[in-house]
């Protein structure tokens, strides 16, 4: 994994270093909110990219409360609630809304736009567990989150059933979109047949773009005569998943792509997704800003041809995560079982995995067609008493 950068931006709205910390009894070793905070990320240093999510909810809010001139131990109820509400709109936008950059460009800002609902309460639960740290480390007195008068409905960390994937026929549209004709120039193919891959290895195998990223040609692995992906995933957790032979197929192709066999060598560690000369990976942001480009691209392609407008919208929003959760959504309505499903997802609980479970919403609209305004008509539509 790439070494992270365990700085807490210094943001041009103000110095962060000049914020102050209120500890009570402090168990930690801090003189700032940010020296707090950084102890706080230091727990989460194994989770790389739980640590970066949390990073960037963490830093939000100390660049909030420097505008504030504010502390996090004089976060109440009501600084609280003044700060959910700039989450949803961040004002002045010019101050803090900008495009991707790296984060020590100086166009760099926290927001790509105003927080949508999901977003919001994503961003209080990290938060409420940051305050409920704190308190325990002796940083602030209390934890603003307990007042909040629906906080169980709000913070309630069980999220609902996933929305965020492409339906089967947008699927399989979108399949047939990448598996266009190439064109003449030899990087066009190049770069084409990256991205067939690409998809075909998220949708097949269901991993997180970091995964992805960082994948080498060893984790394919042949075990008495079945093929496997070995993965350390998320809280550098161990699996190894089974390869469907469509995924075989992908790697075959994307490998002769490369000018290599069609199968990995025992311990191969090169990378599997390569740059334009062949032989360098490629890092996190640049996948992800690849598949975002691809479903633009698709977007735009689909409504050339008039496609259906809520298609289009899908895949406009859609972002490289919405792949994982496709491909398990999928997976579960192919009937593969809840958990060979979990294993292969790689949810430390079964209730995750079933929140892509969409067949009982499906048999329930089926159920639901018995009910009718008037059941009493014949085929011929005469009404029988």
């Amino acid at each position: 994994m790439g070494t992270q950068d365990n700085t807490v931006i210094a943001y041009p709205i103000s110095p962060l270093e000049s914020l102050g910390g209120s500890p009570a009894l402090p168990r930690i070793t801090a003189h700032t909110d940010v020296e707090a905070v950084a102890a706080w990320l230091a727990e989460y240093q194994e989770s790389p990219q739980t640590w970066k999510c949390y990073r960037r909810e963490a830093e939000r809010l100390l660049l909030w409360l420097t505008t504030q001139h504010l502390t996090l131990g004089q976060v109440n109820r009501d600084v609280l609630r003044h700060f959910e509400q700039f989450l949803a709109d961040p004002q002045p936008g010019a101050q803090w809304i900008g495009p991707t950059r790296p984060r020590h460009h100086p166009q760099w800002r926290p927001f790509r736009g105003g927080l949508s609902p999901a977003s919001r309460r994503q961003s209080l639960i990290i938060l409420q567990g940051l305050f409920s740290w704190l308190v325990e480390a002796g940083w602030v007195r209390h934890n603003p989150f307990r007042l909040m008068r629906d906080k169980s409905r709000r913070l309630n960390n069980q999220a609902p059933r996933i929305e965020r994937y492409l339906e089967r026929e947008l699927w399989e549209w979108l399949w047939q979109w990448l598996n266009q004709p190439a064109g003449q120039g030899e990087r066009d193919r190049y770069e084409i047949a990256r991205r067939r891959f690409i998809f075909g290895f998220a949708y097949l195998l269901a991993p997180r773009v970091s995964e992805m990223a960082e994948a080498r040609m060893g984790d394919f692995h042949q075990s008495e005569g079945r093929w496997w992906w070995s993965i350390v995933g998320k809280g550098n957790k161990i699996a190894r998943i089974p390869l469907p032979a469509d995924m075989l197929e992908c790697l075959a192709e994307w490998r002769q792509t490369l000018g290599l066999a069609t199968k990995p060598a025992h311990q191969d560690d090169t990378p599997v997704l390569r740059a334009l000369d062949k032989k360098r990976g490629i890092g996190h942001n640049q996948l992800y800003r690849l598949i975002r480009e691809t479903f633009n691209e698709a977007a735009s392609a689909l409504e050339a041809a008039n496609g259906n407008p809520a298609y289009i919208a899908a895949l406009r929003r859609a972002t490289p995560h919405w792949l994982r959760h496709t491909s398990i959504t999928h997976q579960a309505q192919a009937g593969i079982s809840l958990r060979h499903l979990a294993d292969s997802a790689r949810h430390s609980r079964l209730d995750t995995t079933a929140r892509y479970l969409h067949n009982e919403a499906i048999e329930w609209h089926q159920e639901q067609q018995r009910h009718q305004i008037d059941p009493r008509t014949t085929q011929n539509g005469v009404e029988t008493l």
